[in-house]
């Protein structure tokens, strides 16, 4: 374990490989990491560089460099904007090193002392990112394995956490490997039974590590505690933990229920899947079973739900849609607001979440538009000025929840999400050409 909060003294190299050493970030009994500089991409990196000690060591070297691989062979494979990046690995025979990421902030340890804790809303959304993020490194064909507060980055403030990182991926089991895999690892406080009883994993042994740790930030402590790691394995295996309800002012049995449910000892009984987790955090959310905090504005995981539901987006994967999340801007229209006016040029456009918008022409309604249509698309697509000229008045009749996007913000997007993007406003006007056919009783019926 890397501890990002313990000092060390001693001088840090100038450098490592061909990245000059900044600081040191942190330091655990296995590795180091520095702050480093990657002057070739201009940008600063985070190093985990394995002690040379620990490579010496005839008794564990061969572990240890075995986790060192595991981490190494995931260098350019994971993009989700909840995982660390691993740019780079460097198998130095003296001190191999992991190129990675730089997260600036701390970790979830900061937030678990009782009286550091953060409110349940940001608790809640933190278990539905972590819940995303590790279902997509599911599918991928890892189990993270070692999920604890230590291992989750943290993107905020002092008393706020923005987004999260997962790191670490040392102790990942990579089910799509021949390699012989180490097993029973893990940090035992965050366990499941089945990592302390050595059985094949799934994806539930990670859904009961991100229950661990939902537990200790709701708590502020562990679902277990022991003076002895013998009496710590036999609670995590036959134990059940305390009911989180009464521990601190707002937790409901609802928010009780799904989380020590990730905690159950058979894996048959806790969430299904990481979709069935994520589906039951963000009603949490919804179904207001948590306190929201006095100034908190619409949640991610609220925003990712919602885009889940919308046919526009049907097509888009779970990294896509939060690029979505991120890029977008999110509009709360009052009914009787005019989105667009005859005559203006338009420069958005908009894709409707809720409510309900008129299309009215020459003072006659054409068209009626709900929840997951787009409007003013031509903005986006029209090859020149002339042609992005509105020639409708669009109004907000039932008070509108609207995702918007410019040419500019839309380009910022990756290749993959603008390719979405195009295929789902040709499905838009395949259905606006049939539906205009339709209308004028055309003989030819396009499908």
């Amino acid at each position: 374990m890397i501890d990002l909060s313990a000092p060390d003294l001693s001088d840090p190299p100038q450098r490592i490989g061909k990245y000059r050493v900044i600081r040191r970030l942190g330091e655990g009994t296995t590795s180091e990491v520095f702050l480093c500089h990657d002057e070739f991409n201009d940008r600063q990196v985070a190093v985990k560089r394995v002690r040379a000690s620990v490579l010496g060591d005839a008794a564990d070297a061969h572990v240890f460099a075995r986790f060192f691989a595991s981490e190494a062979a995931l260098a350019g494979r994971l993009h989700h904007p909840n995982v660390v990046d691993i740019l780079d690995a460097v198998p130095d025979p003296r001190a191999p090193y992991v190129v990675m990421e730089y997260v600036p902030g701390t970790t979830l340890r900061a937030f678990c002392a009782p009286d550091h804790l953060l409110p349940l809303d940001q608790i809640v959304e933190i278990g539905f990112k972590c819940a995303m993020a590790l279902g997509y490194c599911y599918r991928q064909g890892l189990i993270h394995r070692d999920v604890k507060p230590a291992n989750i980055l943290t993107v905020g403030s002092d008393r706020e956490v923005r987004d999260i990182k997962l790191t670490d991926f040392g102790s990942a089991l990579n089910l799509r490997s021949d390699e012989t895999q180490v097993h029973r690892v893990g940090s035992l406080a965050y366990m499941s039974p089945e990592q302390l009883d050595g059985a094949e994993l799934d994806a539930r042994a990670d859904i009961y590590g991100l229950g661990a740790v939902l537990y200790h930030l709701i708590a502020g402590h562990a679902p277990f505690e022991a003076s002895s790691q013998a009496s710590l394995m036999h609670q995590i295996c036959h134990v059940e933990p305390p009911s989180l309800v009464g521990v601190r002012t707002g937790v409901s049995p609802a928010l009780d229920r799904v989380v020590r449910r990730c905690l159950a000892k058979r894996a048959d009984d806790r969430h299904a899947s990481w979709e069935a987790l994520g589906e039951a955090l963000s009603g949490l959310i919804a179904m207001q079973h948590v306190p929201r905090g006095a100034v908190q504005g619409v949640l991610d995981s609220e925003r990712f739900t919602l885009l889940r539901t919308l046919d526009f987006f049907t097509r888009f994967g779970d990294i896509a849609l939060w690029e979505v999340v991120h890029r977008a801007r999110w509009e709360r229209l009052p009914a009787g607001q005019a989105l667009y006016r005859r005559g203006e040029e338009g420069r958005t456009f908009h894709i409707i979440a809720t409510g309900t918008l008129e299309v009215w022409r020459d003072g006659r309604r054409v068209a009626v538009l709900g929840s997951g249509t787009s409007v003013g698309e031509m903005a986006y697509l029209a090859p020149n000025p002339e042609l992005r000229v509105h020639s409708t008045d669009v109004i907000v009749t039932d008070s509108a929840t609207t995702i918007s996007f410019t040419p500019d913000t839309l380009a910022r997007l990756s290749p993959a999400t603008r390719h979405l993007f195009d295929e789902a406003f040709i499905r838009v006007l395949v259905r606006r050409l049939h539906a205009a056919h339709e209308a004028l009783a055309h003989p030819r019926r396009i499908l």
